[in-house]
């Protein structure tokens, strides 16, 4: 069993937020507690948003309940009144995250008889109270930036595996099979990454974090192409001269991959490769040209892998190391 820093800080702020509002005697203290183990998020923006949204729920439900109650009376009649409106009205405005926790709080309205000044700000206080603690714990969240390092340098080190073995298999299209498990491996290390990524950005309020989010959305995008390469791979058959320089190139490729390799110089030497293929004599058979059109393919497909990497060092910069 493990556990984890979430869990600790939602057992600590359930029981401060219970102990906080029993100091200030107030009704139904247990409340605050279960509002502060639903209020715990995963990030920082997120923690913001269910409070902000759960407190103006409660604003709402307030109001609609006083007019239920007022009308129909203290009872559940007027309770299922009030959540037939109160349900798709949260929807509409997307509040759902307050429907559970602000219908408990009705609750309380209900019992007591009573929407008296004390009453209002009791519920108010619990909401505050939770929240507000939930809220303040998540102030603090591990800084990812350094992790999020160590999947670029790992990322890279898999891609550039992978492009050697493809020159490995260039031309011969029994060894391709293999290539498609590390590809698999790969694009299920990303997702994660990515992942990692995106809580890295919700755990930071100022804007222009979305760096490492971008660059393992990018380096995602390379590898559909490079899947693709395989596949063409496991059909090419040609002369080993025809070959030779993409082999070459795709070595390179391999040897000089990093986040801070913009591609160009490996895209003006793709371009002298198609140069040289359409120089090169036409093909003897169509099972020539078949394959020859494969190659073509393929070559496209890795243009666009390094195209990808150079659009995104022109438009996105790296952040400075810590």
């Amino acid at each position: 069993m493990k556990i984890g820093l979430r869990t600790v800080k939602t057992a600590l702020c359930a029981v401060l937020a219970m102990i906080i509002a029993q100091s200030l005697n107030l009704l139904y203290a247990p409340a605050a507690g279960i509002i502060a183990v639903l209020s715990v998020g995963n990030t920082k923006r997120s923690s913001w948003e269910i409070a902000r949204n759960r407190v103006l729920s409660l604003v709402m439900a307030t109001g609609i309940s006083f007019v239920c109650f007022s009308l129909i009376g203290y009872n559940p009649v007027a309770f299922g009144v009030y959540l037939l409106f109160f349900i798709p009205l949260s929807a509409k405005f997307g509040l759902e995250d307050g429907i559970v926790v602000n219908s408990v709080l009705i609750t309380h309205f209900m019992a007591e008889a009573s929407f008296a000044s004390s009453m209002l700000l009791n519920e108010f206080l619990l909401m505050v109270i939770g929240a507000g603690l939930a809220l303040t714990a998540n102030l603090y969240m591990p800084d990812l930036e350094k992790s999020l390092r160590q999947d670029q340098t790992v990322a890279e080190t898999m891609f550039a595996r992978l492009l050697l073995l493809l020159s490995e298999s260039l031309n011969h299209p029994q060894k391709a099979a293999q290539l498609e498990q590390r590809c698999q491996n790969l694009l299920e290390f990303l997702r994660e990454a990515q992942k990692k990524a995106s809580r890295h950005r919700d755990n930071r309020w100022s804007s222009g974090d979305e760096y490492f989010e971008a660059y393992f959305s990018m380096r995602r995008s390379q590898l559909r192409l490079l899947n693709d390469m395989i596949g063409f791979t496991a059909q090419i058959s040609v002369e080993a001269e025809m070959v030779a320089d993409l082999k070459k190139l795709l070595e390179e490729t391999s040897e000089t991959f990093s986040e801070e390799n913009d591609g160009r110089e490996i895209l003006a030497k793709i371009m002298i490769i198609y140069e040289n293929y359409r120089l090169a004599p036409l093909p003897k058979d169509r099972e020539e040209f078949e394959s020859r059109a494969l190659l073509f393919q393929f070559l496209q497909s890795f243009t666009s892998f390094i195209e990808i990497k150079a659009e995104f060092a022109e438009v996105n910069q790296k952040p400075a190391a810590i």
